[in-house]
Parts: structure tokens; C-alpha cells; sequence
């Protein structure tokens, strides 16, 4: 187990809008959605169910486009006037990233999180939505359904497991962060992770779900991630879930990370204030990375 509690008695009062209600009924369209084109597809995929989009290890299958039509159908529908930013959907039209930036709400979706991991048939992926407000995650809902993890935060209200509250482990000495997969690092990149290696911090590479390896540090059961990407899909969920558990994120030009983009990278999503100064002044040596 990790730092799950249990969850308060507390009232249903709305963050930023999310009522209960609609937490519920996100997840409900989520599970609903995934056991009906993604867990079915799971080791069970046809030749022609998995295509390169950037090359081999830039996968999508079936299992994705489906699930994101679907959510994309009904997610709206549950908050009026909202709108759908999607991982497939922008690679087909990357403009639909400005609607970060506009005034509705946002849906922001990765049907199949760790489509690589789907695809090798191993549990470790993950469906993530994030509702996104002013540029803000406001509530996530992560669901890893062959791990039997279900996972949300709202903003304010804090970040829940399977009905059990989660907490950031601030106690290890030794830091252990999950890092961007080493097939898709540059040499500075590469230069970046090892000096976190050299400065004693255990580097895990992250080869399935960005999620889940988020979920992991709202858990307490590893200390952060540094990454180098900035898909929102991949990091809205994981940002607001590892806060709302008690930690924070910073990039290398000193800043929050923003979902909406624009960011300087790299950047870390990690336990406490303390750690995430230690990384970031370890990925940026040279820069004053670490300002207010």
C-alpha cells in the first residue's frame, strides 16, 4: 500500500464547478466507454488495429480512436458548453490545442494512455481525462482497468484512490523519480538524467503509462517525475493529482507547468517543494532555474 487514507466525511460542495455529481457521472462515462472499446481490443488486437503515427514507437490503435470518439460524444453533454481537446484529435488538427487557451472548459483526453504498453499486452495503461478551466486542471479521473485503479482529484478538495485519500511521502531520503523513456531522449537529455544519477537520485524510465507513473507519486510510493515533453494529455491528469496529494511542479525557467504549453523544459512533478528544487537545479545546472 502506499499513502492512501481514508477519504473525509466532508460536504459535496462544487470546486470550480465539479460537483459530485458530475465527478460521478465522468466516471461512470469513462468506465462505461473503456469496457466497451478499449479492455475488449486488450490482447486481442488485429493486424490492422495498430498503426505508426511518427514512427514505431508512436503507436495508435484502434482501442484509442474509438474510446476518444466516445468520450468526445458524451463527455460535453454532461457540462454544457464544454469542449474536447483529444491526443487523436489534435494529431490530426493540432489548432485544437488554442482551445486551452480560450474561455470553455476543456476536456482533455488520452483514450489509451501507454498505447506502446497496450499494445505488448501488458497491464500498465491507462485511459486519463482532465477537465481544464482558464488553463487550470480543475478534476481528473485516471483508470488503469486491468490494474483495477480508479483515481480523481479536484482542485481544492484533494486526490482520492478508490474512495481513499492520497498523500505524498516526503520521508525517503534517497529520491527515486520516474524519467522520460530513454528511446525518445537527445544527448541533452540523456546528459540531464545523469546527473540526477550522479547525484544519487534512482532513475526509473517511464515505458508504459505517464498516468500511472503520476498516480504513483500521489501514492507516496515514489518521489517525482522528470520529463521532457509537454503533450497535455499525458500531464493534465498527473499534475492535478500529484498537487492535490501535496505536491508541485516546476519547469527549468523556475515556473508551474502549464498544461496549455509553452513551457521551458524540462520540468519535474514531484512530492514536495524541497525535492522539486533539488531536480530542477539538477536538469538545469547552468540556468537560475529555481525562481519565484
Amino acid at each position: 500500500m502506499g499513502n492512501e487514507v481514508d477519504a473525509g466525511t466532508g460536504g459535496t460542495a462544487a470546486a470550480e464547478g465539479v460537483t459530485d455529481a458530475l465527478l460521478g457521472a465522468v466516471e461512470d462515462t469513462i468506465r462505461a466507454v473503456v469496457g466497451a472499446e478499449v479492455v475488449p481490443r486488450w490482447r486481442r488486437l488485429a493486424d490492422g488495429d495498430v498503426v505508426e503515427k511518427n514512427g514505431p514507437h508512436d503507436l495508435v490503435t484502434t482501442a484509442d480512436r474509438l474510446a476518444e470518439e466516445r468520450l468526445t460524444e458524451r463527455l460535453p453533454a454532461l457540462l454544457p458548453g464544454s469542449v474536447v481537446v483529444g491526443e487523436e484529435a489534435v494529431s490530426a488538427d493540432p489548432a485544437l490545442l488554442e482551445l486551452l487557451r480560450g474561455d470553455a472548459p476543456v476536456w482533455v483526453i488520452d483514450p489509451v494512455d501507454g498505447t506502446s504498453a497496450f499494445v505488448r499486452g501488458d497491464r500498465g495503461f491507462s485511459t486519463l481525462v482532465s477537465l481544464v478551466r482558464g488553463g487550470q486542471p480543475v478534476a481528473c479521473w485516471t483508470y488503469a482497468p486491468q490494474l483495477g485503479l480508479f483515481a480523481t482529484a479536484r482542485r481544492g478538495q484533494g486526490a482520492h484512490l478508490d474512495g481513499k485519500r492520497l498523500r505524498t511521502d516526503s520521508s525517503r531520503e534517497r529520491l527515486r523519480m520516474w524519467t522520460s523513456n530513454p528511446v525518445l531522449r537527445d544527448d541533452g537529455e540523456r546528459a540531464a538524467v545523469a546527473r540526477l544519477e550522479d547525484a544519487g537520485i534512482e532513475c526509473d524510465p517511464c515505458v508504459t503509462s505517464a498516468g500511472l507513473v503520476y498516480l504513483d507519486v500521489a501514492r507516496g510510493r515514489t518521489d517525482g517525475v522528470a520529463f521532457f515533453w509537454e503533450a497535455p494529455w499525458d500531464h493534465s491528469a498527473g499534475l492535478l493529482l500529484v498537487t492535490e496529494a501535496g505536491g508541485t511542479s516546476r519547469t527549468v525557467a523556475g515556473e508551474p507547468f502549464q498544461v496549455a504549453g509553452g513551457n521551458a523544459l524540462p520540468f519535474t512533478v514531484a512530492r514536495d517543494e524541497a525535492t522539486v528544487e533539488r531536480v530542477i537545479g539538477l536538469l538545469a545546472p547552468d540556468a537560475e532555474a529555481v525562481r519565484r
